[in-house]
């Protein structure tokens, strides 16, 4: 029996993940599940190199290029989300809570920025999907993925 590496309700969050990617006709390896526990456990947005060391503690020879195949992965499957403005990764733990038949669905997530002490926070606000989505449908696009970014003060910068 393996050592639990990640929290319990991490590795609960992998195995609906690796419900989800099996449901699609995908999987999710070993180095994919460690590389998507590494961004869920992590406080703030992670970037690649970050967890390319988190992967060496583990995997001595994991090079760039093995990180990188693993977050596109990650991305297409709608497990997380990249905030563009930190070129940094999130988990999305609204679809990793959310109960899922493996279908694929529109994929949007709006994130707060804080620019005091980058906590990221993420949105999951209905209303302005739907206000995307019938301004889109309105000149004939179809949205199939949107992330939107707002920079500002969190209440505890605020002050």
């Amino acid at each position: 029996m393996t050592e639990r590496i990640f929290a319990e309700k991490t590795e609960a969050w992998l195995d609906v993940a690796a419900h989800i990617c099996a449901a699609r006709g995908s999987r999710l390896t070993d180095l994919r599940r460690q590389v998507l526990g590494l961004v869920l456990e992590a406080a703030r947005p992670v970037g690649a190199y970050e967890l390319l060391d988190g992967l060496r503690t583990d995997k001595k020879g994991a090079a760039p290029p093995t990180v990188y195949r693993a977050l596109d992965f990650l991305l297409e499957q709608g497990l997380i989300h990249k905030i563009e403005r930190l070129s940094a990764f999130v988990g999305c733990t609204h679809a990793l809570d959310a109960d899922h038949d493996g279908a694929c669905h529109l994929h949007a997530a709006q994130f707060l920025i804080c620019t005091g002490c980058g906590q990221v926070t993420e949105l999951d606000d209905r209303q302005i999907v739907a206000a995307l989505v019938a301004a889109t449908r309105a000149i004939g696009f179809t949205v199939r993925h949107s992330t939107v970014e707002a920079e500002g003060l969190c209440a505890a910068c605020h002050g």
